[in-house]
């Protein structure tokens, strides 16, 4: 029972770091990459900071005592989460946004639709709706746009000319 209480502990501290980054990154989104790899680098050493304390100082307190080389291995487990987490955000950092994609584009049905599902055009995830049924994987073209929704038909393959059908509705 003193156990759940001390990892819920190690989880708050790890989330109070957390949220720290997301609050500091929501606001500004055309962050300096040395800001951004500044914060990366302090929400770490906190993050660090918090696991020996607990590792050493909290967890000892209900008798539960790691070694030495299990704190340096969850300290390497944590710096390459961080890492991967640096690398991916700063990514996101540099990614224009796609406003809308136009009419005509095309892209590939991420899940079934009938009569709607998600589609990907242009690397993004979008909900979409069809007059017709679509199978996932199978390729599409936006028709129209309402609100957030992509309007999509299918490619015809079977007539080989590569035009689409109409969205009717």
């Amino acid at each position: 029972m003193l156990t759940i209480a001390v990892i819920s502990v190690n989880d708050a501290c790890l989330t109070i770091t957390g949220a720290l980054h997301t609050i500091i990154l929501c606001p500004d989104t055309e962050m300096k990459h040395r800001r951004y790899t500044l914060l990366a680098i302090t929400t770490s050493l906190l993050e660090q900071t918090a696991l020996v304390a607990v590792v050493l100082w909290l967890l000892p307190r209900a008798a539960i005592n790691i070694p030495v080389w299990g704190l340096i291995l969850m300290m390497i487990a944590l710096g390459i989460y961080n890492c991967v987490n640096y690398r991916l955000g700063r990514r996101a950092l540099t990614k224009k946004p796609i406003i809308s994609p136009d009419i005509g584009s095309r892209g590939r049905a991420a899940t079934p639709i009938s009569p709607t599902g998600y589609v990907r055009v242009n690397g993004e995830l979008w909900r979409a709706s069809s007059n017709s049924s679509i199978d996932a994987g199978e390729e599409i073209s936006v028709v129209g746009i309402e609100g957030m929704m992509l309007l999509v038909s299918p490619i015809e393959k079977d007539n080989g000319t590569g035009e689409v059908d109409t969205f009717s509705g």
